[in-house]
């Protein structure tokens, strides 16, 4: 927890630094940042075992940061961050999460109107003082109140890439807390929702009164909403609520399925249980009174005659059906994955080399990897031009021809420009394994423009792959228009596959999205976009979306032994 709190920290002072225009040093905070929050080993831990020299040793860190650690980890708090926060009171985060407000933008805003926050922005806009100020005109205006009610539609949820570390660390101190023989997160965050209101967990345990007030006494605990004799509701110091059950095991099954289903799954179950005369709730399935099975979630579904439903799958969107005439899919899984074609390495500002990426891919288990660098028109991200391409294509060719059993593939991810033509030579994208093609700028345009500029890319004959293909951010950007079924339609007739992007602010393609381009035949590929080793692992996020569209591992290119891939994309 430590190590995202102080990762936090060290983003706003960046933030502030770079607002007010000093050189290198911002850069440097948002680094250290970057690497805190990827760590999987704790920052209190290191500091414990050696001090302020081991965590001078930490990547991007050295001694100036180091000490501002040491000092969040005696007192809690940054006091150069406090100055620049009373410096400076503006809530930068809460206005740059804003759709096209950067932090130039946010201090002239300050500075000419005043504006601290959210409210105070909302308030000029509507106004409409800001669309007088020099750079920002009427369509500024009009996309930041549009911005912010977007903000106010995803307010009180968090990325699931957010939530799931912190589930993992709460279900293993409760697995470990003595008394308790097995613990559960149900709800949304097994259905593995892109967003989460709140985390659900239940526990069988003959002593309820111990788990209850073992979490309650919990440091990330903020508040008690309330504490009964199996039940407790808390609020985390981060923001979110969490509830814990603690019951028997004769009805463990039934509360398992009754906690993880939606609304609407779980009213059709009861639908069943009724038509086939029995009672179903969360303590279990009944029949005249009696119960018929109440400790097995599969036994719930089993008595009712309908196969075992993924959680994943639990929305009534057609599973229930499925599932009773025995035709559910057979959704894929993350050991059918056999590499990862989206992955950043420090050719283009990545954190890692490529050796460092391909050892560790090694070590996931993938047969293969793919570095996508940006090319040259993402300035800010140290897009490649040809040369550089050429260059990077020879260190991986080096690193192939010493090593057996795996393979390293040469890959970019290009840029779609506004009139659909892309920001590098045919010619050196002859030279790639694979290429991946997507939007990265001019993301207000008109369906039909934004539809046909994606199709225009999608005809180069070099394209394998469209990255994160609706352009999405959860939480700060919807959607751009466009026809998807014309991309569809198009990704079909011109061989090209669609990512589904693992990155926990992305998710993109969605459930609804996926479902739609397994139906067209149109074929997809799991990525992680990683530009951090440790990011490999958002995979797992891909492959939950994945199995909420319904997609099997035919369906899935990267399912695929590497001769095979290639094949389908050459």
């Amino acid at each position: 927890m430590d190590n995202r709190e102080i990762a936090k920290i060290f983003y706003k002072i960046g933030n502030f630094l770079e607002m007010e225009g000093v050189s290198f040093r911002p850069q440097a905070y948002q680094k250290a940042a970057f690497v805190l929050e990827s760590m999987k080993e704790s920052v209190a831990d290191i500091y414990k075992q050696g001090g302020l020299n081991a965590l001078e040793q930490i990547a991007g860190v050295g001694k100036n940061l180091a000490e501002r650690i040491e000092e969040y980890l005696k007192t809690g708090h940054i006091r150069y961050y406090e100055k620049l926060k009373k410096e400076t009171p503006i809530e930068v985060e809460e206005l740059i999460a804003v759709e096209g407000l950067g932090l130039k933008k946010v201090k002239k805003l300050y500075q000419e109107l005043g504006i601290r926050n959210l409210s105070d922005l909302e308030k000029a806009a509507k106004k409409h003082k800001i669309a007088g100020l020099a750079g920002f005109g009427e369509t500024t205006e009009k996309n930041i109140l549009e911005g912010i009610a977007f903000l106010k539609k995803s307010k009180g949820r968090f990325l699931l890439g957010e939530i799931f570390p912190k589930v993992e660390i709460i279900k293993k101190k409760l697995e470990k807390l003595e008394g308790v023989e097995r613990v559960d997160v149900a709800g949304s965050v097994r259905r593995m929702k892109e967003t989460i209101g709140d985390i659900d967990f239940l526990v069988i345990s003959k002593k309820p009164k111990r788990v209850m007030s073992f979490f309650a006494s919990q440091p990330e605990i903020k508040k008690i909403w309330g504490m009964g004799s199996t039940k407790l509701s808390v609020r985390t110091k981060e923001g979110f609520d969490v509830d814990i059950r603690v019951l028997p095991k004769k009805n463990y099954g039934a509360a398992l399925q009754y906690f993880t289903g939606s609304k609407e799954h779980n009213i059709a179950l009861r639908r069943i249980a009724i038509e086939k005369g029995m009672k179903l709730s969360e303590y279990a399935l009944f029949k005249k009174g009696k119960i018929i099975v109440g400790s097995s979630e599969e036994g719930i579904y089993q008595a009712l005659g309908m196969e075992i439903i993924p959680p994943e799958l639990r929305e009534n969107q057609g599973e229930v059906e499925a599932s009773l005439k025995r035709s559910l899919p057979k959704i894929i899984k993350l050991t059918d994955i056999k590499g990862d074609l989206h992955v950043h390495s420090d050719w283009d500002g990545g954190e890692n080399s490529i050796k460092e990426i391909a050892l560790i891919s090694r070590q996931l288990g993938y047969e293969y990897i793919g570095i996508a660098d940006h090319t040259k028109f993402l300035r800010i991200e140290n897009g490649l031009d040809e040369k550089q391409l050429t260059k990077r294509n020879r260190e991986i060719e080096k690193l192939n021809q010493v090593q057996t059993g795996f393979r390293i593939l040469k890959g970019a991810e290009v840029n779609i420009l506004k009139n659909g033509s892309l920001d590098i030579k045919d010619e050196a994208l002859k030279k790639l394994d694979f290429v991946i093609a997507g939007v990265h700028s001019n993301f207000k345009m008109a369906e039909k423009e934004m539809t046909e500029r994606i199709i225009k890319a999608m005809k180069n004959p070099h394209i394998d792959i469209i990255s994160h293909p609706t352009g999405r951010i959860l939480k700060r950007r919807d959607e751009y228009e466009i026809d998807f079924d014309k991309i569809l339609r198009a990704a079909k007739q011109f061989n090209v596959a669609l990512e589904i992007n693992s990155y926990p602010e992305r998710l993109d393609l969605k459930d609804r999205n996926i479902r739609l381009a397994k139906e067209a035949g149109v074929k997809m590929i799991i990525n992680t976009d990683a530009h951090h080793i440790s990011q490999l692992e958002y995979i797992k996020y891909g492959i939950a979306q994945a199995r909420r569209g319904w997609a099997e591992r035919k369906d899935i290119l990267n399912s695929l032994p590497v001769d095979k891939l290639l094949s389908f994309f050459k």
